[in-house]
């Protein structure tokens, strides 16, 4: 699965990604309410289908990053004829790399409220 651009700036599209999610829920519900003793099943899938999208949006930042890398070298040394390609490589490497920190941060604060839960 790719992860396409927010406004062109690079990163997630979370609308498509709650949509994504919700199809997914839905489906997996579906899919534990119909088969008899699958619902464990069902748990693992979404939760590779979520693992995959998470590995694959990580990648893609590595590759915004890269290509912002091999700019910012092309500039230094005088090959790159259009400076303006490295600021909008590096404009997109840093909006994916404040997006992904901020979704790791609420993640952990998710988490960590979870865990303080009472039982």
């Amino acid at each position: 699965m790719s992860v396409p651009a927010i406004g062109g700036a690079g990163g997630v599209n979370l609308t498509q990604l709650a949509a994504m999610y919700r199809q997914q829920v839905i489906e997996g519900t579906d899919a534990a309410q119909n088969a008899t003793g699958a619902p464990a099943q069902a748990a693992a899938a979404r939760g590779a289908d979520f693992a995959k999208s998470i590995g694959d949006g990580l990648q893609q930042l590595d590759g915004l990053d890269k290509t912002a890398s091999d700019l910012a070298v092309k500039a230094a040394t005088g090959d790159l004829t259009d400076v303006h390609d490295y600021v909008i490589a590096a404009t997109q490497a840093q909006v994916a790399t404040e997006l992904t920190t901020t979704v790791r941060n609420k993640a952990l604060d998710a988490f960590n409220d979870i865990m303080r839960m009472p039982l």
